[in-house]
């Protein structure tokens, strides 16, 4: 795993440093040959996810393991999406995450092992929920996105080039990843109602409601932007907000309980 890790994080680097060192130039970074290595670091992520994951005890689905595979969806479909959508203002900080979550992998190698051979119901849920979280990170992202060139527009100081979105593009986007987020978290949430007896018991409720509580404020969203419009500020603070709620969902506990309390 350590070889895999070590290539993942060299290429994921090489990606990186090529995408910021011509960011904001005229003609933007050259995107076949950032594609090209980084497909090559998604590749070895891939791999070193699976040595890490699939166990001879089972499937480790740790913190560090988790955090990981969220990185790595989000690493490979922007490496896929990097020709047709001018997005290259976020993809430093999302091969910059894929770089310390490959790390994590070997330099925090907590386990949480678990039997999904035995409860495919479960397996359906946990592939949702890791789906709609991904999702809604990348709409975070993109919202994050869309705040910087609105400030750069109001300031008078947005650079054009082809590395910078129209500003409409990125809202439209922007509710598009929503939509589809929201309608995995509705599955997610869903299938937990199903097949998961002990959604609400102590030590685990805490995520539920606040999916819930993140599910009611994306809804919110979109309601207001169906209904009246959402100002761009509006649908920034409503994404952001449900991506916090999410995070502090799927990982708050988790944190305390596997990396602090060990």
């Amino acid at each position: 795993m350590v070889i895999f890790s070590a290539s993942a994080m060299l290429f994921y680097c090489i990606a990186l440093v090529l995408v910021v060192s011509r960011l904001f130039h005229a003609d933007g970074p050259n995107r076949r040959i950032v594609a090209a290595f980084a497909a090559i670091a998604v590749v070895l992520h891939a791999a070193a996810l699976s040595q890490a994951t699939f166990t001879g005890d089972g499937q480790n689905f740790s913190l560090t393991n988790v955090i990981s595979m969220v990185n790595w969806i989000i690493a490979f479909t922007f490496t896929i999406l990097l020709f047709r959508l001018k997005m290259i203002i976020v993809v430093p900080v999302i091969y910059a995450c894929s770089i310390i979550s490959v790390a994590l992998l070997w330099l925090v190698p907590p386990e949480y092992i678990t039997h999904f051979e035995l409860h495919p119901d479960v397996l359906s849920h946990v592939v949702l929920s890791l789906m709609a979280y991904s999702a809604l990170m990348i709409a975070a992202l993109y919202a994050i996105q869309l705040a910087i060139i609105q400030h750069k527009l109001k300031s008078k100081k947005l650079i054009m080039s082809p590395s910078m979105p129209p500003l409409m593009t990125v809202e439209k986007q922007l509710y598009h990843l929503v939509i589809v987020g929201v309608i995995l978290l509705s599955l997610s949430l869903a299938t937990g109602f199903i097949f998961l007896d002990d959604m609400f018991s102590e030590g685990k409720g805490h995520k539920a409601i606040l999916s819930i509580i993140a599910w009611f404020t994306y809804i919110a969203m979109l309601a207001q932007q169906y209904w009246v419009g959402c100002k761009i500020r509006t649908a920034v603070f409503y994404t952001l907000s449900g991506a916090t709620l999410l995070s502090l969902a799927y990982f708050g506990a988790r944190i305390v309980k596997e990396l602090i309390l060990t």
